[in-house]
């Protein structure tokens, strides 16, 4: 006899009222607004100082972490900070918006110990907020000016840290990005919940007060070409993130009311900032009163279902294909939407988008999956059950990743290697592609990924840039002679 396929009734559930929600939706801004010189002093004391320091290894940047905790356990905030700094160009940045559950919190001794790490993301913020309160976070002030300038793609984490490094060396630097505003994800990406826009902005005023220049608006193989910034400058850093949605492979996927997370974000966003957003306005990417269904389980998810919380909706439901042991966003975060009333269906994975007749979503078909054998990363992969359930929805937001635009293309310049992914192929110990003279940092080479991973690649490629241009005016100099 045929398998019958089994149909299940999602079962809706109670959203807080909007008060509730709100209430709830601002417990994470109102935390960190709270958080005293006593209360950063009294976390920062419970460091065991240990001799393997494990939370400086779980960070990408390597930041001393035990000693700017030590120096903020005895109030020395400005000493504290100037060690946080020497380390990360946007140490309360990353303070926020980092998952520390899963670096250097994680791994904590006193966490691994059962008494609760400290926490570690809270106090870094703390500590640089305090720096620019007190006026000791001030312009860049080269100790010489060199000749050579660098000219870099995209103002996101990765190009804002590289810029910042090789003006601190005294280079001319010019920043090039797509957009009008400077910050690139963190701006348009991140809820301003978890990052507030004055704290980047704050930041790009910091470095155009330095001397570097902003060229927004400015797509590179449209109004420049590549060609061309490689003839205005020494050097070329190319860090333009990755911003292609992938997309959803079910029937349906093309019906009204269905979005990429990152359209849903930046509209958002946008009105965060007062700009105008017809799309929001009109109703489309606004998720009030609505019932919303996010699919896919990583921090951009998070993000999707906390900002339609914050909007209104009348329900939102995150559907996933593996179950929560296995989901690749913070856990922290995980528990944050739990606690603002999202509703997680954990081993689900949608097989249809259906529609009403006049083509506007109504429902996500989504198949009831369980884990099999491991796959290439190491997880279990979801294998599907025969089983089925609607959830009904007005809006889906599609939050499954995102893949490199194609650079070649873009810049005409076919000599630019990708790999079998599309990101930009470098010499992982010069981060140079294989355009001499061109260099590569951040989600571009690495995927999608973290926010201090892109500052990492920014300052390793900022450091390889100017080995290279320094050997070139030596040279220079020895020709001349």
């Amino acid at each position: 006899m045929a398998e019958r396929m089994l149909q299940f009734t999602h079962v809706e559930r109670k959203m807080p009222d909007k008060r509730e929600a709100k209430a709830r939706a601002d417990d994470f801004a109102e935390i960190y607004a709270e958080f005293s010189k006593e209360a950063a002093g009294a976390q920062a004391a419970r460091c065991s100082q240990c001799g393997v320091p494990f939370c400086q290894q779980g960070c990408p940047l390597s930041n001393n972490i035990p000693d700017w905790l030590k120096l903020a356990a005895e109030n020395r905030l400005e000493e504290a900070w100037q060690v946080s700094s020497a380390t990360n160009n946007m140490p309360e940045i990353c303070g926020r918006i980092c998952p520390q559950d899963r670096l250097c919190e994680g791994i904590c001794t006193i966490q691994q110990s059962g008494h609760g790490t400290v926490t570690i993301g809270s106090i870094e913020k703390y500590i640089t907020d305090t720096a620019w309160e007190e006026g000791w976070v001030t312009p860049i002030k080269p100790p010489r000016e060199r000749s050579q300038s660098a000219g870099i793609i995209g103002a996101g984490p990765g190009g804002l840290a590289a810029a910042e490094q090789l003006r601190r060396k005294g280079y001319r630097v010019t920043v090039y990005d797509a957009y009008d505003r400077g910050g690139g994800l963190l701006v348009y990406g991140i809820p301003g919940f978890k990052l507030e826009k004055h704290v980047v902005e704050r930041r790009i005023k910091r470095l155009e007060e330095s001397g570097i220049t902003f060229k927004f608006n400015t797509r590179i193989g449209e109004q420049v070409s590549l060609s061309t910034l490689r003839a205005e400058h020494d050097t070329v850093l190319i860090a333009t993130g990755v911003y292609a949605a992938k997309d959803l492979k079910c029937p349906g996927s093309g019906a009204q009311g269905v979005y990429p997370a990152l359209e849903y974000l930046t509209a958002s966003n946008r009105k965060g900032f007062g700009d105008a957003v017809p799309a929001y306005d009109d109703g489309a990417l606004n998720a009030e009163g609505k019932r919303v269904v996010v699919i896919g389980g990583g921090d951009t998810a998070m993000d999707c279902v906390r900002t339609a919380i914050r909007q209104g909706a009348k329900q939102v439901t995150c559907l996933y294909r593996r179950d929560r042991a296995n989901m690749p966003g913070s856990q922290r975060e995980v528990q944050n939407a739990e606690e603002e009333g999202v509703v997680f269906e954990w081993l689900a994975s949608p097989e249809a988008i259906l529609d009403t007749k006049a083509g506007k979503v109504k429902a996500v078909r989504a198949n009831r999956m369980k884990l099999g054998e491991p796959d290439a990363s190491g997880r279990q992969s979801p294998v599907k059950t025969g089983e089925s359930f609607d959830v009904k929805a007005d809006m889906v937001i599609k939050a499954l990743g995102f893949d490199p635009e194609d650079l070649p293309e873009l810049f005409g310049e076919e000599a630019l290697t990708v790999n079998r992914w599309g990101a930009v192929r470098v010499d992982y110990a010069t981060m140079e592609t294989s355009l001499p003279g061109v260099y590569a940092a951040g989600d571009i080479v690495r995927g999608a990924s973290l926010v201090v991973w892109a500052i990492k690649d920014g300052r390793d490629a900022a450091e390889a840039m100017h080995k290279a241009m320094r050997a070139a005016a030596r040279s220079e100099t020895v020709a001349a002679e």
